[in-house]
């Protein structure tokens, strides 16, 4: 793409490099200065559930934690750890759900949450990374939030061959459901076709990015069905026994901004395009 919204944790996070971690929506410092060692891949979420497949005898990490040290940075399919070291945003001692939630001082948004007493979970849609010595850009919020998320499916459809995903709250609901259609779509918009630029979110920016008088935007296709109160309740039900089904979890507030982005992006499509069978068509851009 002509500019590039956001670029993948495995391509910013480098070893032995200081970075700063940011609040994506209101540009407060959450991390400062963090020397980072090491950039660590984890294993699915589930990937305890499969160790009887794998062993003969008695699971050899059952006491075992992957808890990252002062250095490191372990990545997961929609979030990172990090060593909590003396944050001053991060509960004491958490006694319930709530209270292992990681706030935003500022803007009082939802961060991430609390692993264990020197562990915290940051989702990737609210923390932005700069190098140390860098300034910080902010991102428009609605483009942020696509650019993350069609990473997300990218990078999952290709190491996992999944194609179908649910998007859940960290509450355990799930808001949408969504098909990868194709990850290769080109949209290009020559001069004086503005139509799509005139789409504002209520985050106050516009779904796709400004690229002069001709713009082009890689993007990926996806049919979606929102699953909120009730709605499509027997297809989600059907995808949450499905094990082709591959889940991504999400803050819930975030899982509501991103429904309310693909509705905005279906509604700018011809008529004719917005539905595909019982589904709904949209374009996220990366």
């Amino acid at each position: 793409p002509s500019i590039d919204v956001v670029c993948t944790l495995r391509e910013s996070l480098k070893s032995n490099k200081n970075y700063i971690f940011c609040c994506q929506s209101c540009g407060d410092i959450v991390v400062k200065d963090r020397k980072i060692l090491r950039v660590l891949p984890l294993p699915s979420e589930n990937w305890s559930d499969l160790v009887e497949e794998w062993c003969c005898h008695p699971d050899p990490f059952a006491r075992s934690t992957l808890h990252p040290q002062h250095g490191d940075c372990f990545l997961g399919d929609t979030f990172f750890l990090l060593n909590s070291g003396n944050e001053s945003h991060v509960p004491e001692s958490p006694k319930s759900k709530e209270n292992t939630r990681v706030i935003c001082k500022r803007c009082k948004t939802m961060l991430g949450e609390t692993v264990s007493s020197d562990t915290i979970k940051y989702y990737v849609t609210e923390v932005m990374i700069q190098l140390a010595e860098g300034s910080f850009s902010p991102a428009p919020r609605s483009q942020f939030v696509q650019s993350m998320v069609a990473q997300c499916l990218l990078e999952l459809s290709s190491a996992k061959s999944t194609f179908r995903f649910t998007i859940k709250g960290e509450n355990g609901k799930t808001y949408i459901l969504i098909w990868l259609l194709n990850s290769d779509t080109l949209l290009v918009e020559s001069l004086g076709s503005s139509s799509s630029h005139s789409i504002f979110t209520p985050f106050g920016d516009i779904l796709m990015p400004s690229s002069g008088p001709v713009g082009t935007w890689n993007a990926v296709k996806v049919l979606y069905q929102p699953s909120i109160k009730c709605r499509n309740k027997d297809l989600a039900d059907a995808w949450e026994n499905d094990m082709g089904v591959h889940p991504l979890k999400f803050p819930s507030e975030t899982c509501l901004e991103l429904l309310l982005i693909l509705g905005l992006s279906t509604a700018s499509l011809p008529p004719s395009l917005r539905c595909m069978n019982s589904f709904q068509v949209r374009n996220s851009f990366y």
